[in-house]
Parts: structure tokens; C-alpha cells; sequence
């Protein structure tokens, strides 16, 4: 059963899923066809006196688009068993695949956006755009820029402001 609650309590584990394999990112276009990507970098914290859920997505990744349309996400904790989908949705992209079915996950309709949420996961964050922030190539060392924007496909970070937090009991 999930149950609403608080980012506090859901702080640590989301952080320590990010941490090992990482964490599914879901969004869904105006087309209403959805998309799941896996995310090893995100931020979790307080902004404008409001939680938020911070993540990166590249303009070349299909989610961006659909975030872009939306102004939406869902951000879901894997529980154990999720290794093989999380390490598949990082690789291939939802344009070319459905990775919801190729990875037999199940989703649940999100209750505070359209995006859905992934079932087997423990912990979901519904989060709405409330803010946007390209990553400023400029302000970056050469070294962050060799290690992981050799091909210029600078991040944009989506600042989500949880509007459902949910957990399972």
C-alpha cells in the first residue's frame, strides 16, 4: 500500500538508490505516451521556501522533450529486483523503444500529474516544473567538460516541486 508522505522520510533511501544504480525518471508528452529513463544525478532540497526533487536531463534525451511539453515528472524509487531495468532504461531511448513493456514495468496512474508513476518501485515523487536552468558550459573545468560533455549535450536541470510524495507501507 502507498501512502503520502513527507520528503523527509524518504530522503535517505532515495538518496542511497541514487547513489547505487540510480532512480527512474518518468514524464509523459501532450501525445499522452509515456517515457522512462534511469537518473544518476539529482538533488533533493529546500528552494523559494518549498521542497523540491532537482534533476538533469540532456536536450538529445527523449524525456527532455516530453518534459519540455508538460512541465511534469515522477521520480520513483526501484525496490530490489530492478537492477536489470534500471541499467536497461539508461541505455536505450523510450523514441525507438518501449521500455515499459520490453522491461515488463507496470505503472500506476500519478495523482497530482499525468505522469505516471513506476509500481514495483517504494517511493515516488509527483513533481511539477517550477523552475529551469541550463547548464552554463562556461562556468564548467575543462576536466567536468572531458569527462562528461565531450559531446556539448549540456544538461538542463528541472527544478520539481513534489506536489505528491508517496511511499510504500
Amino acid at each position: 500500500m502507498k501512502v503520502e508522505c513527507e520528503m523527509k522520510d524518504v530522503f535517505d533511501l532515495a538518496n542511497r538508490n541514487l547513489q547505487k544504480n540510480g532512480l527512474f525518471l518518468t514524464s509523459v508528452g501532450r501525445d499522452g505516451r509515456y517515457n522512462v529513463m534511469t537518473i544518476g544525478w539529482g538533488l533533493m532540497g529546500v528552494l523559494w521556501g518549498e521542497p523540491v526533487f532537482m534533476v538533469a536531463v540532456r536536450p538529445s534525451r527523449h524525456t527532455f522533450k516530453l518534459i519540455e511539453e508538460t512541465n511534469e515528472f515522477t521520480v520513483n524509487v526501484p525496490g530490489d529486483g530492478m537492477d536489470e531495468a534500471l541499467a536497461y532504461c539508461g541505455k536505450v531511448s523510450g523514441r525507438d523503444h518501449d521500455k515499459f513493456k520490453e522491461m515488463k514495468l507496470t505503472t500506476e496512474k500519478g495523482k497530482k500529474v499525468k505522469s505516471p508513476i513506476v509500481s514495483k518501485c517504494i517511493a515516488h515523487f509527483e513533481c511539477k516544473v517550477i523552475g529551469k536552468s541550463k547548464v552554463v558550459p562556461e562556468l564548467l573545468s575543462g576536466e567536468v567538460k572531458k569527462a562528461y560533455y565531450s559531446s556539448g549535450d549540456y544538461h538542463t536541470v528541472y527544478f520539481g516541486r513534489p506536489l505528491s510524495i508517496l511511499m510504500e507501507k
